[in-house]
């Protein structure tokens, strides 16, 4: 079985897919996949352009965790949106000294639920777990994640609300 762990970044999903793979689970990074499927780079935006189009489709599946923000683009017999709180989100990326212009993007990408938004377009509800990691350690977060793949914890996504993040201004 295939489980997927997207979210915007600075989520936690490489903390996350780091303590599942200590715990002795197979962990697939999409960044250590995707180097084939470069097309460019967006200076504006200050990104690689990748293929993802292509990327999933010539994905070959694992029995265990594929982590990375488009996760979501692959067949998956589960996934998991990790989400984090606007404001924390913002002091994370501002750590890994993204530019303020790229803070703001993510910042509003999570309040307006876009990774969700686009999982649900894609994954059966059935198969959708959302993690909230704001104030919980990867190590919560990764039982959550393994109970889910061992249908341990049913389904469960559309009560994170940060609408007022966007209201606010970020």
């Amino acid at each position: 079985m295939m489980c997927g762990i997207t979210g915007t970044p600075g989520t936690g999903k490489s903390m996350v897919a780091d303590e599942l793979a200590r715990r002795g689970h197979t962990v697939v990074h999409i960044n250590d996949t995707v180097n084939p499927y470069i097309t460019g780079k967006d200076e504006d935006r200050d990104t690689k352009e990748i293929d993802t189009v292509r990327w999933a489709h010539e994905f070959v599946p694992v029995n265990g965790f594929v982590e990375g923000h488009f996760a979501h683009l692959l067949s998956c017999d589960r996934i998991v949106v990790l989400r984090c709180r606007p404001d924390e989100l913002k002091k994370r990326l501002m750590k890994r000294k993204y530019r303020i212009e790229k803070v703001r993007e993510n910042a509003e990408a999570e309040a307006l639920d876009v990774c969700l938004i686009e999982t649900v377009e894609m994954h059966d509800p059935s198969h959708i777990l959302e993690i909230d990691t704001t104030d919980n350690d990867p190590a919560y977060c990764a039982t959550r994640i393994e109970r889910f793949a061992n249908d341990e914890i049913p389904a469960a996504f559309g009560t994170i609300d940060w609408s007022s993040f966007v209201e606010a201004g970020l």
